[in-house]
């Protein structure tokens, strides 16, 4: 008998935060004999094959693809390979089955700031909760999201552990590189452009600095049909053109170069269940801006400005001290580096094969 069915039948060939966080976690389960469900080869590990439509680089598509295949495909390979125990690390699992299964939840950002006309949203309010509800136990990523997982859903504190995630040491790090030596110094965003992201209010604050001419502000992240071109039309609005940037996703190697070389992170996001960038930025050593909202306060620790997100004027004149205030900027790329040593991945690991073990 095979003890653990590691469910990553949703991995991306250019992997972001859910993707990033179970290829990091799963080195740290080698103790529970996993078995992965996945269509990627994965060296030196015991694979199980799914299909590769199930993902979201299909999109919608891929969605209900993979939720079709829970519930009707993975019953079945459960019980063909009579594992102990399913693991899932995103909030899916097989509905009124046998499988007994812990499952991970990363945030509940689609109830906070819920559309109509999303698709995700009868998943979110009416799957996940009995999901959640017919699992063995809920690991979260926060306080901030175990405290939405009671809220929203009322699922018992006693059934829910919170585990911070972390970050590759590796990969983030103080590189000690001269700044910006090609132009203009610069903020630096990462992530989606949705609009609990907050860019909006983020290129507001930017154009607002009372030398915005000598700065530039860096959008790395994906582009988004829904949203983006909403973005780029305001930014051309305010005839910021030249000086907000466009970079899309940045491959592994590149993202810590553009950290390090950042005037400051600046992360205004009106909800996270965690947030990688702000730990990733702390790492870098670069001066981090971010929410005093969620579960960013929690990472951040004193490490980081915290300001309020809904304020532009708040977020400015942080950016303005930072940019004016080298000793700031030294205390803060000091605090981050000894915050970010406190988020490491073999944490994280262990504590989650603690609690597996116990379902086991």
């Amino acid at each position: 008998m095979n003890p653990l069915l590691l469910n990553l039948s949703f991995l991306i060939n250019k992997p972001t935060g859910i993707a990033n966080y179970a290829t990091q976690l799963f080195p740290y389960l080698q103790s529970l004999n996993p078995i992965l469900l996945t269509a990627q080869t994965i060296a030196d590990q015991k694979c199980y094959p799914v299909p590769s439509n199930m993902t979201p680089e299909q999109g919608t598509k891929g969605h209900f693809n993979r939720l079709l295949w829970t519930q009707l495909q993975l019953p079945r390979i459960y019980q063909k390979l009579s594992p102990s125990l399913l693991f899932s690390p995103i909030p899916e699992a097989p509905l009124y089955s046998k499988c007994r299964y812990v499952v991970m939840v990363h945030d509940l950002i689609p109830l906070r700031f819920p559309r109509a006309s999303s698709p995700l949203m009868p998943y979110f309010r009416y799957y996940i909760p009995q999901v959640l509800a017919q699992a063995q136990h809920v690991i979260c990523n926060s306080v901030a999201t175990a405290q939405d997982i009671i809220h929203f859903f009322k699922i018992p504190e006693d059934k829910i552990t919170a585990i911070p995630l972390a970050h590759d040491a590796h990969r983030f790090r103080h590189l000690n590189l001269p700044d910006n030596y090609k132009g203009r110094p610069y903020f630096l965003y990462i992530g989606r452009h949705e609009t609990h992201k907050n860019v909006h209010r983020l290129v507001t604050a930017f154009a607002a600095l009372p030398n915005c001419q000598d700065y530039e502000l860096w959008l790395v992240g994906s582009k988004d049909k829904r949203y983006t071109p909403g973005l780029v039309a305001y930014i051309d609005h305010l005839g910021l053109t030249g000086q907000v940037k466009f970079f899309g996703y940045l491959p592994p190697a590149q993202l810590p170069i553009a950290i390090n070389q950042a005037l400051a992170l600046v992360f205004p996001s009106l909800w996270e269940g965690f947030g990688f960038p702000v730990l990733e930025g702390m790492a870098c050593g670069t001066p981090v801006i971010t929410s005093n909202l969620s579960s960013l306060p929690e990472v951040a620790g004193d490490a980081a400005l915290l300001i309020d997100p809904y304020s532009p004027e708040e977020i400015t004149e942080a950016m303005q001290t930072i940019a004016h205030d080298s000793a700031l900027r030294s205390r803060l790329s000091v605090q981050g580096i000894a915050r970010a040593r406190q988020f490491d991945w073999a944490s994280t690991g262990q504590a989650t094969a603690e609690v597996l073990k116990k379902h086991i």
